[in-house]
């Protein structure tokens, strides 16, 4: 049987830089199709009021082309050679920047806001959907930052910062040190979710599409909220410590959402913690106004 597990050094190069770019995951034509599928979603998803935020937050449980590329043997067979044979998704979500605008995303980590009692056993893959240029709005990192622990963040809840609360790094950063992680459509990156990163805004005329998988191993649990999601993808969980995500609603069947709806809303126990009247009213739909064009 094939693998597609990461040699030696790729694993000693992610455990010293926390982070790991570029590699081969779909070629240039199945990225292509991802994004018609994912386009083609998102206009349905326009047709019914409320619904295009559920194809940016949980992409998973929604489009059925994503769940079944989180699910490939190229995705898993990497992450498992790091975080070892147990392995859960935590979360998926898009980050997606549109053509001539500021979005951004400011320094930060990621396991400050979500409650995760380990910063040790989280996993991102960032998979460009389409090409991640400078002028892109690229993601940029600092090497070695998750090796500081979670330090102090502030909140800012700025419009146009994709983060649920605008939240940035409360140090100094050396951006001298950062690097940028320019990725062609197809290709993906790993991270440490203690890692220093951030991104620009998109000054191109086409979409930036970045699709996350976020995945942890069974050991770790939910510190700050009373109950927390995740879905087995490899291995066995011995711990039991996270209910399982909600049935795919990939029609947008009413009472599928009603449950999906229930996961987000317990999410805002820890997205949200010490600023719940920030909170929004369905779960962590931030940037629900983001357009989507019709599949092309």
């Amino acid at each position: 049987m094939a693998t597609h597990a990461l040699n030696s050094d790729q694993v000693e190069a992610y455990h010293r830089d926390g982070f790991l770019f570029p590699l081969p995951l779909l070629t240039s034509e199945e990225a292509a199709d991802l994004r018609v599928a994912i386009e083609s979603v998102q206009a349905r998803a326009k047709t019914i009021p409320d619904m295009l935020p559920y194809t940016l937050n949980v992409p998973n449980l929604v489009i059925p082309e994503v769940n079944e590329l989180l699910m490939q043997d190229k995705v898993l067979d990497r992450v498992v050679s790091i975080m070892g044979p147990d392995l859960m998704l935590w979360s998926a979500s898009f980050f997606i920047k549109e053509a001539n605008t500021t979005d951004f995303v400011s320094w930060h980590q990621d396991l400050r806001y979500w409650g995760l009692d380990d910063d040790a056993h989280e996993l991102s893959v960032w998979v460009a959907v389409t090409d991640a240029t400078p002028e892109k709005g690229a993601m940029r990192f600092v090497p070695g930052s998750h090796h500081e622990g979670l330090v102090e963040h502030r909140d800012t809840f700025a419009d146009n910062n994709l983060l649920s609360r605008g939240q940035e790094l409360a140090v100094d950063v050396d951006e001298n040190a950062a690097v940028t992680v320019a990725l062609k459509a197809g290709e993906c990156s790993l991270h440490h979710g203690s890692l220093f990163h951030a991104s620009g805004p998109n000054t191109t005329d086409d979409r930036r599409i970045g699709l996350v998988f976020r995945f942890i191993t069974p050991r770790m649990r939910q510190a700050v909220g009373n109950v927390d999601y995740a879905t087995l993808v490899r291995g066995e969980d011995h711990y039991g410590h996270f209910m399982a995500m909600p049935k795919p609603a990939y029609g947008f069947e009413p009472e599928r959402i009603a449950a999906i709806d229930s996961m987000l809303m317990i999410s805002n126990e820890y997205f949200f913690k010490d600023v719940e009247d920030k909170a929004p009213a369905k779960g962590y739909l931030k940037n629900t106004s983001q357009t989507a064009p019709a599949a092309t």
